[in-house]
């Protein structure tokens, strides 16, 4: 099993340039099956989940072929409905497979998802609106069996919370559906608003993605087309709190830094100096960072997805910090490991409380899921001697060139 070997004490300095977002380019290559014909993806990171659904389209009939950060997908006019067990428990993103099998073929057959263990994240507000355009379900041996009879129609639907996958697999279902179709309470992140363009240029008549309600006229049929991925505000925030937990100075390139709003005021608030441009920001860290309090909530909200690096940010604070957790109800696994190595943080509920240390000490940690491993190496920049994160597979799914990146910034880190 791969790890990461990470020595702390050097102040990381330099550019970086992020590829497009992970949440993206996955949700694009779904999109490829609504339209027969030759689609290409640019700006496509080299990540193992886009590996997987790379899988999962040849499964489905597509082909897919990359060139570079060029992903080419060829999809046939025939195409098989079934997405594979073995496939799907590996990435959430594969539920999105649902909304446009249904949507091209009329059925779909899909194992329930996995991807990182967050504790319990349904798909009721899948299926739910789903129904409301006319399909029906059944669960057999972990399989979901779904039939559209009479085809897709347009409805309203009024989601529960601003989901991000039920609003995609609602977005892939409509554009081919009979009539309109109203997604209110929708979510409002970039990458769906990417993923709306990226319709739009096949043809799909989609009004207001980005905003909490996406109207949805349905067409007869889709065509191929090509696509620019957005940057990736994951890898970008990461790379600015990587400079900013070792004291030093990181310009992020090839960015959308308002996408990072909420996140850069907060780095702003612990004592970091950021400086904003049209497509890259820069941030310098401060010798030690200053307590701050903030709460993950759907976008424009901090992200979910920042909350461990920044925990890891917030370890050697002069004060208390506390953050609420507001999406996923077990994502704090990566604590343990924080306090391994010196940290003293404690989860409540919903909350976790940080008192800031002194220092952290290296030791050997276990990078859970994607955004804890990328934590645990920022610890590991900040921390005396030697860290070494195990199971270094999951930063693999999100970050393309993660350790040469951080290495070209000046980390003393290598991949084992």
């Amino acid at each position: 099993m791969d790890s990461i070997r990470v020595v702390g004490g050097r102040a990381l300095r330099g550019e970086v340039a992020v590829l497009g977002a992970k949440n993206a380019a996955l949700k694009h290559m779904v999109a490829t099956l609504l339209a027969p014909g030759d689609h290409e993806l640019d700006n496509v990171p080299g990540i193992l989940d886009v590996d997987i659904m790379g899988q999962v389209l040849d499964h489905v009939g597509a082909s897919c072929r990359r060139d570079g950060t060029t992903l080419a997908v060829s999809v046939p006019d025939e195409l098989n409905p079934e997405a594979p067990l073995e496939l799907v428990r590996k990435m959430r993103a594969s539920i999105l497979i649902l909304g446009a099998l249904l949507a091209r073929l009329g059925e779909a057959r899909v194992a329930l998802p996995g991807g990182d263990d967050f504790g319990s994240r349904p798909i009721d507000m899948h299926l739910e609106g789903l129904r409301g355009m006319g399909a029906e379900f059944e669960l057999n041996h972990g399989v979901l069996e779904a039939r559209a009879p009479d085809g897709l129609f347009g409805t309203e639907v009024f989601l529960e919370f601003p989901s991000v996958g039920a609003t995609e697999n609602l977005l892939l279902a409509a554009v081919l559906a009979q009539g309109t179709t109203v997604i209110g309470n929708a979510a409002r992140e970039p990458e769906l608003a990417d993923l709306a363009v990226y319709l739009g240029e096949m043809g799909a008549k989609i009004e207001g993605a980005g905003t909490s309600t996406i109207h949805v006229h349905g067409v007869p049929h889709l065509t191929a087309a090509r696509h620019r991925v957005v940057p990736d505000r994951l890898e970008a925030g990461t790379y600015a709190l990587a400079g900013a937990i070792s004291g030093g100075e990181v310009t992020i390139r090839n960015c959308v830094p308002d996408h990072l709003r909420m996140e850069l005021r907060k780095m702003a608030a612990a004592g970091c100096e950021v400086s904003v441009d049209e497509s890259s920001f820069t941030v310098r860290g401060p010798d030690r960072a200053d307590p701050i309090d903030f709460a993950t909530l759907p976008y424009p909200g901090f992200h979910t997805d920042m909350h461990p690096q920044m925990v890891a940010f917030l370890a050697t604070a002069g004060g208390t910090s506390i953050i609420t957790e507001n999406v996923y109800a077990s994502r704090f696994r990566y604590i343990g490991e924080l306090n391994r190595m010196g940290a003293d943080i404690h989860a409540d509920g919903q909350h976790v409380v940080i008192r800031g240390v002194d220092h952290l000490s290296g030791c050997e940690v276990d990078g859970c899921d994607i955004r804890a491993g990328a934590a645990l190496v920022l610890a590991g920049l900040r921390a005396d001697g030697e860290t070494l994160v195990t199971e270094a597979h999951h930063i693999d799914r999100g970050y393309d060139g993660f350790v040469p990146k951080l290495a070209a910034l000046g980390a003393v880190i290598e991949r084992l």
